[in-house]
């Protein structure tokens, strides 16, 4: 290998590492940011309950901003893919503020949604721009927005292994190259880096009793975990409903929120409670300690669907957590396991079926409970994963691996038989 051939190879590094650094300071500062004012948003909505009241007049700012100023970052993680798997244009730099104003405009108010989806989609709309900086073609650029999703998600979560492996298990590796893996790790750990410089605080769980593992476990573990990806089915095909829904009874786009808002401020009024508002962190962690309603992981897939669907901007992962762990708290009453560790299979298993993603949620398991619980987890979530069916929260996601081959093999005996 010659000088120069060597000076290219150390050029070119130096080049993606600074791109790292660059995209994960700027996506973990934009997490911080975010974190920071979701925090407020819920602070000052749990001593104004009254404010859920303004909810359909947010709804009316976030869908009047998007039909006039984003009509393609209206597309939201669903762009992110479309890009990916066919690059046509840069994905546009107004999607960060429009999803960062919605998101703390659906919090504010009183509506249901989570946060992993604004960062996300602040992390890789911010990362695209260095495309035409750095005049990358469309293989690198594939990479970028990698880089983008894997620091919006290490940095929102604080949980850098995950989200370097979700931005690439998402994907399913398609069309993913080494250099990418590597640099999917990096970025993660620098956004994640970033938001721990701003001093900003992520939520903590833990699982303090995790028992031996035994044959007769494993008889529970299973049958919980269907019920897991069975909620996951639910929970995606409740959102793409309410959204086809408010498609084909409201044309004119900037009222599906405002009429969705009105509908969920007068639902939240007379439920009585404020617990399915936002993202819902409190009742996560209490069901980790105390057995949750029956009907809490219903209601909240009820409202998340239905925020989402009628137009409000945030994400589906916390949603999902708060499904899983409150499911999982509520059959620790019937199932012989510690109530810790079913709200945890849960909080991860539902979020595994419903993005496709065994691997990534089963290492967000042992990163947030620890290695203790990993054979529970991953049990769990792949379980889940295969039980949940072929749609998931992102239309545009590709599936494949042994849940497309299931379920196509399944597709095939059908019409064979008919």
């Amino acid at each position: 290998m010659n000088l120069e051939k060597i000076k290219k190879i150390v050029e070119g590094a130096l080049k993606w590492i600074f791109i790292c650094v660059l995209i994960g300071f700027l996506s973990g500062s934009a997490s911080a940011f975010l974190l920071v004012a979701l925090n407020w948003a819920a602070q000052y909505r749990g001593q104004h309950n009254w404010i859920i009241w303004l909810l359909p007049i947010g709804g009316l700012v976030i869908g009047l901003g998007y039909h006039y100023y984003g009509q393609e970052a209206v597309k939201g993680n669903n762009l992110l893919l479309e890009e990916y798997e066919t690059p046509k244009k840069r994905i546009p730099l107004i999607m960060p503020p429009l999803v960062l104003v919605g998101t703390i405009i659906t919090h504010f108010f009183g509506g249901s949604a989570g946060r992993e989806g604004t960062a996300v989609q602040m992390g890789g709309a911010i990362a695209d721009q260095f495309t035409g900086l750095f005049k990358l073609d469309n293989s690198d650029r594939r990479t970028i927005i990698i880089l983008g999703i894997s620091a919006g998600f290490a940095s929102v979560f604080g949980t850098p292994l995950t989200g370097a492996l979700f931005a690439l298990e998402v994907l399913y590796f398609s069309k993913v190259s080494f250099k990418s893996i590597i640099l999917s790790f990096l970025v993660a750990f620098m956004a994640y880096y970033t938001v721990e410089f701003w001093e900003v605080q992520h939520t903590h769980y833990t699982i303090p009793v995790v028992p031996a593992f035994t044959f007769k476990l494993l008889l529970w573990i299973i049958p919980v975990s269907i019920l897991f990806g069975l909620a996951a089915m639910l929970f995606s095909r409740s959102t793409h409903f309410w959204g086809a829904l408010f498609s084909r009874t409201i044309q004119y786009p900037p009222l599906r929120p405002f009429v969705g808002g009105i509908l969920l401020a007068f639902a939240m009024y007379f439920i009585g409670t404020t617990k399915y508002q936002g993202l819902g962190v409190p009742i996560i962690v209490e069901s980790f300690s105390n057995p949750s309603g029956y009907y809490d992981f219903l209601l909240k897939i009820l409202f998340t669907g239905f925020t989402l669907g009628a137009g409000f901007k945030g994400g589906e992962v916390t949603p999902l957590f708060f499904i899983g762990a409150t499911m999982g708290s509520a059959l620790s009453i019937f199932v012989p396991m510690p109530i810790a560790l079913l709200a945890g299979m849960g909080f991860v298993a539902v979020f595994s079926g419903a993005t496709h993603t065994p691997i990534a949620c089963t290492v967000m398991g042992m990163e947030l409970f620890g290695i203790e619980s990993g054979l529970f987890i991953g049990i769990a979530c792949f379980t889940a994963y295969l039980a949940s069916g072929p749609i998931g929260i992102y239309n545009s996601q590709i599936v494949k691996g042994p849940k497309y081959h299931l379920y196509e093999k399944f597709k095939r005996r059908r019409l064979d038989n008919f």
